[in-house]
Parts: C-alpha cells; structure tokens; sequence
C-alpha cells in the first residue's frame, strides 16, 4: 500500500470515518501487519500532542487576555512592573485593594510558563496507567462462598482482599515474581493458583525501579515444583518478535497475544520493552513469552492515551534483583529456570502448560 494512501487511511481510522466494511478490513490489516499497527499507534500520540499542544496555547491566550483586561481597568499598571520582580512588587503593591480573582488571575499569568511545565508533567504521569486490580463486591462473594464450602483446615483464604494483580514462579520452591506496585499497599499478601488455592506468602524484595517485588509461598500446603517448563531469558528481545502472556485482570486466567513493538519502554527507559498486546487492571505482574517458551518480561503498565501501548519489565531485571541480593549476603538462594520445555509447542499447549505456574496475587 502506498505510505501516503496508508497515512490518509490511518487519520481516516482514527477520526471513525471509515464505513463499517472498510473499518473490518483495515483492523485485518492491522492484526496481521505490525508495521501498519505500529503506525497507528504512533499517529494516536502525534494527534494527542497536537491537541495537547493546542490546549496549552488557548490556555496561554487566555491568561495574556485576563492580564491586558486587568491593565485596562487599572488594576495593575504594565509600565510600573517593567524591571521588577512581577511577583514580590504586584503582592506589596496591591494585596490589600486587588480582589482575590483578580490577584490569581495576576499571578497565574506571570508563571504560565511554569503552570504549562507541571501541566505537561501531571498529563505524561496520567496517561501511564499502572495495572494493578481494585477487588470489587463479586470477588467479596467469592471469598464468602469458598469460606462456606471449606471442608479442610490447610486451605488458607484470605480476609477482605482489596487489590490484585498477576506473579508467576520462578523458582518451584514457592519463589514468586510480581510488580512492586501490586503489593506496595498489602499488610496480607496471599496468591492463588488456577485451581482456586490459595497460600499465604510473604514479601522478600522489591526493586522500586524496575516495578520488581519477589514473593514466597509459605504455606505448608504448598507443594515444591521440580522443573518448572520456562526459562527466564537473560538478553533483549527482538522487534517485532511474537509474545503472549497470561494473567488475572478477572477472577480466570486470560491469554493475551501479541508483538514486541519497540526495544525499550516509556521515554526510552533502557530497563523495558513496549509491546501490543491487550492487558486491563490485574494484568500487572504477568509474564511475557516469547513463541520459544522463554519468559522475555513481566507485564507493568499501559499509555491510556494510546491503544496498543503496554509496558514491561525486561526479565533480564530478575537476575539483577537476584544479583544484589548476594551483593548485600543475603541467604536467599533462588535457583532460576534455564531451560524451556514449553519450544515447539503450539500456543493452545504453550498456554495449557504455563497457567499451571501463573498465580492470582491479592491482598489488604
């Protein structure tokens, strides 16, 4: 398709122009070429910044209308601020005669600059949404109903769960990895299996700047896992590479399935990857496969702005997580896996074996 016949096609797709039957086409077209799904993506962000840039720019007009307004009618006097600091002189000058509107609006001006600067900053931080899961009333139901059928005092369940998210082992004696933002609230922190177990844990690290936390099972109802059939890669992946992940934005584990779509992740951070995949709140902490069955990352966030926009950690990040452990002599002795028996499976076996070892997280 010619490059400028694609760009009009994609504004068209974006601005819902498109007859119903063009739309299915294209979306088709879209589903099976990641160099036409790339470039929507990255036209949703031009057309944000655009609209965001305009924003700003009425805004900005509007504080220099109220200014002159205010000159005119002689509440502050233009030839008199010249030279001085606008700030300390309009604040001694006029505190005492301004009305209250007026001196904010006076103010608000004289640091537009500054307001347009934080404005930026708070919309950036907005637009990334972290996918960590507010437990609701039905879940409420589903703790109830498992307490009213318990019939065996191993099983633990837990009280009041207010939020969740996704781990996955990485280590069969009970060695869990998760985002630090799923469990940065939980006192309680329990994980549940695709069974409907559930077992206590307990926190053992966290990495603030990867979004890392490590987790234990110790619940002596927990059985160990010999051979876990994934491996946790040490190097980047490729663009473009075919990725699934699994994880609980429900109460039921959810296969996702998608593409590497750049090699690092917001504002260029180094430590992730952006990848197209569909993800919702609970998705944060799952793993990222790649078609070999090696864990390439773990699921932490989307641009709410933009659709097709997750981020996740790269798993090379565990072993650093591992490596200052011993740095710091610590006695945990996580043996991570290092070789797949999920390669060459189809995805249908692929996501068959691999929910076994990918847990719920939730906690209060």
């Amino acid at each position: 398709m010619d490059e400028l016949l694609l760009i009009e096609a994609v504004e068209r797709y974006l601005k819902d122009e498109m007859s119903a039957q063009e739309r299915t086409f294209f979306e088709e077209i879209r589903k099976n070429n990641p160099a036409v799904d790339q470039m929507v993506v990255e036209h949703t962000f031009l057309l944000h910044e655009l609209d965001k840039q305009s924003g700003i720019k009425s805004y900005k007009h509007s504080l220099y209308e109220i200014e002159g307004k205010l000159a005119e009618e002689g509440l502050i006097s233009k030839s008199q601020l010249k030279g001085k600091a606008k700030v300390v002189f309009l604040w001694k000058k006029y505190k005492r005669n301004i009305a209250v509107a007026a001196s904010i609006a006076v103010l608000v001006s004289l640091f537009t600059t500054g307001l347009v600067v934080s404005y930026n900053n708070r919309t950036k931080q907005t637009e990334i949404s972290q996918l960590k899961r507010e437990l609701y009333a039905d879940f409420g139901k589903k703790i109830d109903g498992l307490k009213a059928a318990q019939t065996t005092p191993k099983q633990v369940i837990p009280e009041n769960p207010k939020f969740g998210g996704t781990g996955f082992l990485i280590d069969g004696r009970g060695y869990i990895v998760t985002n630090a933002h799923v469990v940065e609230r939980m006192k309680n922190i329990y994980v549940e299996n695709n069974k409907g177990e559930y077992f206590s844990v307990s926190l053992v690290r966290t990495d603030a700047t990867s979004d890392l936390a490590i987790l234990k099972i110790n619940d002596t109802a927990y059985k160990t896992i010999n051979n876990l059939p994934y491996s946790i890669s040490k190097i980047n992946s490729d663009l473009g590479e075919p990725i699934f992940t699994l994880g609980y934005p429900r109460n039921i584990i959810v296969y996702g399935e998608g593409y590497l779509s750049a090699e690092s992740g917001n504002e260029g951070d180094s430590t992730a990857y952006q990848v197209s995949v569909s993800v919702n709140p609970g998705n944060s902490g799952g793993p990222v496969l790649n078609k070999n069955g090696e864990v390439i990352g773990i699921i932490t966030s989307k641009n709410s702005a933009a659709d097709g926009v997750v981020f996740a950690a790269k798993s090379k990040n565990i072993y650093k997580m591992l490596n200052e452990v011993k740095k710091e002599g610590d006695s945990i002795n996580i043996k991570l896996p290092t070789s797949t028996g999920l390669k060459g499976l189809d995805k249908v076996q692929q996501a068959k074996k691999m929910k076994e070892f990918v847990f719920m997280v939730v906690g209060n």
